[in-house]
């Protein structure tokens, strides 16, 4: 087994999803989420392990950078990738979770990647290995409020892989993690704050992928408006005190082809969205209008 620990100093942060325009929307197959966290540096320390047993070709490589983690490991069998910013390491009740939830991803990717190559193995067949990849970012670090981003890559030895989105906020005060879609009352409250103008940008981003308008009222899979149920959610600020920008997240498969992408928005909290946040959250947000 050969094992790599570095440890780097961080040397800046940049967070988005706290400027430019209220409606983003990335290139097809790429993932420009209104998130971003970098730190950068430069390596002061450095240890290196090598197993003695030859017949180990599992290489790990861990990264610790002021808080952050990013960790890779590589078996015969996976390739496992997960990471999370300093703003999320530097609070050590979110660091353990998301330890948790490291471990038990790869514990989860190791089982099943295991009983398919033995499947592979005893049909004859060849064996294509399996991933599993997330990266967490920050999307808003307020006073009380820590609004994560990720976004999951999953291989299992089709023809291509997958993926998808998940959000988690952080309560310093009450020190608790939750899906940011449990700030608002319901995806009914939602809907009816949001689909309209969701399904306008999303239909205009259809058009420009496919180089067509969407027929109005079209019955085709992918034709459709979508439920925000249907989405991730995710809670951003431009001014920096309070959640002032809901992100829309849409992964392959629900509102497009797998060709098409992803499809992310970012629109500004107005009064109707304030409607819908439930009333214990309520002094978290403010409305641009």
């Amino acid at each position: 087994m050969r094992y790599l620990v570095s440890v780097l100093v961080a040397a800046g942060m940049v967070t988005a999803c706290t400027d430019g325009e209220d409606a983003t929307t990335p290139t097809p197959g790429t993932s420009q989420s209104p998130v971003s966290d970098s730190t950068p540096g430069t390596p002061s320390d450095t240890v290196s392990e090598a197993d003695d047993d030859p017949t180990d070709d599992t290489e790990t490589s861990v990264i610790r950078s002021n808080g952050a983690l990013t960790i890779s490991e590589e078996t015969d069998d996976y390739l496992f990738e997960y990471s999370y910013p300093s703003a999320a390491g530097n609070i050590p009740e979110l660091a353990k979770l998301l330890d948790k939830r490291l471990e038990r991803h790869k514990a989860r990717l190791a089982r099943d990647s295991a009983e398919a190559r033995q499947e592979a193995r005893s049909d004859g067949f060849p064996y294509n290995k399996h991933s599993y990849s997330a990266e967490w970012k920050v999307v808003a670090d307020l006073a009380r409020w820590l609004s994560l981003s990720s976004q999951v890559s999953t291989y299992s030895g089709g023809a291509h892989g997958n993926y998808g989105f998940d959000s988690l906020v952080w309560d310093k005060q009450e020190k608790r993690a939750f899906d940011a879609a449990e700030m608002f009352e319901s995806a009914a409250a939602l809907d009816a704050a949001l689909k309209e103008t969701l399904c306008d940008a999303l239909n205009r981003e259809r058009e420009k992928r496919r180089g067509e308008p969407v027929p109005e009222n079209g019955d085709g899979l992918f034709d459709q408006c979508i439920s925000l149920e249907e989405t991730t959610i995710l809670v951003g600020s431009r001014g920096g005190r309070k959640f002032d920008r809901v992100g829309v997240l849409i992964g392959p498969y629900v509102a497009g082809p797998y060709a098409e992408g992803s499809f992310e928005f970012t629109f500004p909290v107005d009064a109707d969205l304030l409607k819908a946040v439930k009333p214990e959250y309520r002094d978290a947000f403010a409305s641009r209008n």
